[in-house]
């Protein structure tokens, strides 16, 4: 069997596609990922040895300058990213029995599957984002709703009017060209109406909280044996263990002079500190031996051996701290954040940090509920709970896919 998957996204819209791909070759499958040609991606692909077909710019070039991306910045990238994916995905899914998409809203991924006429998956890693009776949707460029609509199925309409008017008339402009019919609602259309949830039970349940039959397969965890660098063993064997903070491919979204308060926050609480650079570029404020600053590492590695992780809610961070049995301070920034902040909150794992600038002071406070016993053994306890085989449950049902009738 032979999977094409697809995702135009950070890293960690790509890293469980990587696991995904790892475990279908341990079945005997081929797998590519066509994927935004980014270096540490393609790095990781590498790594893995799993074939990367480039889609797309860089993620990097689109959302890590001086300021966040604007409204007419994904009005020009939707249609773009549309075009892309017919132009990339077509010859990459010649001879692929499936093609599995997911990361920013895939639009032109099944209608390359239609063409070719193989199954058509879309995995999302969590449920922000699927319409729901219980949630509203999240900010999406375009038309806003108006202020003081607070019904929700009004709501899930008006953000598919949005998604409409983002996708619609590049997707059928491109569906026309291969002869097929149009689509009037491109939400609906990307998701289908079993869409996959890669993304672990305890940490994100599902049952009843969206509108579709969502299919939860675990979370896609990609195995990582490699070791921590040398320097960065040496800082953890001089002292007790220290709080890492990180924002990974948070950039112009980061908190403003997180560094320096997050230093001084961890200090306050007579803790050492390990900045994770990531594209926000965190650096020491100073030459204090307490604080050190790591890149690109094995966090599964790393975390086990922090006292907290202090982070942005990233669905892959956010899962990679809680199997760690590492406490968490989540300052969410963006999209499905905020959910995995109030995941790790409510199941008392951590601290849900809601205001988007922390002061040393707020950091420091958060840190004083996470460094307890307490919430250190709660971790340990919901690190039990959490499952690790998301990824071969996948690709065993991706076999089931295209077994013939």
């Amino acid at each position: 069997m032979r999977v094409l998957m697809t995702s135009w996204g950070s890293r960690g819209d790509v890293e469980p596609l990587v696991g995904l791909a790892m475990a279908l070759r341990e079945l005997g499958a081929e797998a590519r990922i066509s994927a935004p040609p980014d270096e540490e991606l393609a790095a990781s692909l590498e790594r893995a040895g799993v074939p990367l077909v480039p889609l797309g710019p860089t993620v990097h070039s689109v959302v890590a300058g001086p300021k966040p991306p604007t409204g007419e910045d994904a009005l020009k990238l939707a249609p773009a990213l549309v075009a892309a994916r017919f132009e990339t995905l077509t010859p990459a899914a010649e001879g692929c029995d499936v093609l599995l998409a997911t990361g920013l809203l895939p639009a032109g991924a099944r209608d390359v599957a239609e063409k070719l006429g193989i199954p058509y998956v879309y995995a999302a890693f969590h449920i922000f984002g699927h319409p729901s009776r219980h949630f509203p949707p999240g900010a999406r460029p375009g038309t806003p709703s108006p202020a003081g609509e607070t019904d929700i199925r009004t709501l899930w309409r008006q953000d598919a009017e949005r998604v409409n008017a983002l996708y619609g008339g590049a997707l059928n402009t491109h569906r026309a060209a291969i002869g097929l019919p149009p689509v009037d609602d491109v939400r609906g259309h990307v998701f289908t109406d079993r869409p996959w949830l890669a993304a672990d039970a305890t940490l994100c349940p599902s049952e009843g909280m969206t509108d579709a039959e969502l299919v939860q397969t675990g979370a896609w965890i990609r195995p990582d044996d490699r070791p921590l660098p040398d320097e960065l063993e040496k800082f953890l064997k001089a002292g007790p263990p220290p709080v890492y903070v990180g924002f990974g491919s948070m950039a112009a979204h980061a908190p403003k002079d997180i560094a320096r308060v997050a230093v001084e926050a961890v200090r306050a609480r007579g803790r050492r500190i390990l900045l994770g650079r990531g594209w926000a570029g965190l650096t020491s404020i100073d030459d204090a031996g307490d604080c050190f600053v790591v890149g690109e590492v094995n966090q599964q590695a790393l975390f086990r051996r922090v006292a907290a992780v202090v982070h942005h809610g990233g669905a892959g961070t956010t899962t990679t701290a809680s199997l760690a049995g590492a406490p968490q301070v989540v300052v969410p920034r963006i999209a499905d954040q905020p959910y995995w902040a109030a995941r790790v909150a409510e199941l008392g794992i951590g601290v849900a940090h809601q205001d988007p600038t922390p002061t040393v002071e707020s950091l420091s406070a958060a840190l004083t509920t996470v460094l307890t016993v307490e919430t250190r053994e709660r971790a340990k306890v919901v690190s039990g709970k959490i499952r690790t085989d998301g990824a071969t449950v996948a690709a065993k049902m991706l076999f089931d896919l295209v077994k013939p009738a």
